[in-house]
């Protein structure tokens, strides 16, 4: 049995991803009483020493709300004007709620791009650090009313967004608060005798299969993306928490070392922060190799382009692509020659290179020391 208390008594740095269904009421409005508790709950943690992030969802909830919406827009840009809407005040509620604790906020919103950029990810980073070293409550959203991809559909309810905070920031706990107990091995609104998990050693394929579709109308993070959460948590050395919002002082709770929700539990052997921004990062293509380049690089030596099948979508020098064998992603990598240098270079010996494009960049495609497993 594992003891939570235990476990959690080296916390410090902790994310709480607060869900939709949690800021916004059942018909729609904002749930002030519960920003109100999770002020309280995270100005006791800031008393004792630790570093809080918040991940706030709403926006979209409150926006649909202000502008007196009979239910949730599909059409793109309406959701994106009631983010527009809702962002404002969802940051004032949030600032008020933190005041009466003497507490000062920021508001950070990010895209999937804020990681992808190595430059903008560090900039970002430093930036969370140094506003925790001042002690403000980073409070970070989706930038939903400007976002390229379908809204929510990369982060899912900021689920994933919050597991990408807790990486990079080097996070020793996430709690995913959310309207639900945590996670079933069958969905607890169909089946009477579904089970909760308290614990989670290994995201193995038949905990993966526990994940479901949304659970509510005003959210859309659903289960899949809270067990996606879990594997970006996993790997970065992070432990992770699924719980119910409507548990009164649930954060305390949380880290009192309550059997409360499903606990998620953390590799020990954790990677280096650089391979671990290449894993998560959005590719800008794919290499398909042969099964030796795939050996290879599963042994821990460079791509060679003489391993090299085919290259999919444009992509630069420096960039981060997939690497493909036998139509899996297995691995992710910094690419040290452009697509259209690799069409022809493809299953090409090292000593060819220089004839082929009359200079050599380097003898491998992509550096051992830049390829990250996945």
């Amino acid at each position: 049995m594992t003891d939570r208390k235990e476990l959690f008594n080296d916390v410090n740095k902790i994310v709480i991803k607060v869900g939709t269904s949690s800021i916004n009421t059942e018909d729609g409005k904002l749930n002030r009483q519960f920003m109100e508790s999770m002020a309280q709950q995270v100005a006791e943690l800031h008393e004792t020493g630790k570093k809080v992030i918040l991940v706030s969802s709403g926006a979209i909830g409150i926006g649909i709300d202000i502008l007196d919406f009979d239910s949730r827009p599909k059409e793109i840009p309406v959701r994106q004007a009631c983010a527009a809407v809702g962002q404002g005040l969802l940051m004032q509620e949030w600032g008020n709620s933190f005041t009466k604790h003497n507490l000062k906020v920021a508001q950070i919103l990010l895209t999937y791009e804020s990681f992808s950029n190595r430059l903008t990810y560090l900039n970002l980073r430093n930036s969370i650090s140094t506003l925790l070293s001042y002690g403000v409550i980073p409070i970070i959203n989706e930038n939903d009313s400007t976002c390229v991809n379908e809204i929510e559909a990369t982060f899912g309810d900021n689920d994933k967004l919050s597991a990408m905070v807790a990486s990079k920031m080097e996070a020793d706990l996430l709690i995913i608060l959310s309207d639900i107990d945590g996670l079933y091995n069958k969905n607890p609104k169909r089946n009477n005798n579904a089970k909760l998990l308290s614990l989670v050693e290994d995201i193995t394929p038949e905990i993966e299969s526990y994940g479901g579709n949304p659970t509510s109308m005003k959210g859309v993070g659903g289960m899949r993306t809270k067990i996606e959460a879990a594997k970006i948590c996993h790997m970065s050395g992070c432990y992770m928490i699924i719980a119910n919002s409507g548990v009164d002082n649930i954060v305390t709770k949380v880290l009192d070392g309550g059997d409360i929700g499903t606990l998620f539990l953390a590799n020990q052997e954790v990677q280096k922060n650089r391979i671990r921004w290449i894993l998560l990062s959005k590719a800008c293509g794919s290499i398909e190799v042969d099964a030796g380049a795939k050996d290879a690089i599963l042994s821990s030596m460079s791509l060679l382009p003489s391993g090299v099948i085919s290259i999919h979508d444009d992509f630069d020098r420096g960039e981060i692509v997939e690497i493909i064998c036998e139509g899996k992603v297995f691995a992710k990598g910094i690419t040290d020659y452009t697509s259209e240098e690799l069409e022809q270079v493809k299953g090409k010996h090292t000593d060819m290179l220089a004839d082929i494009l009359g200079y050599k960049n380097y003898n491998h495609v992509i550096k051992k020391e830049n390829i990250g497993i996945c």
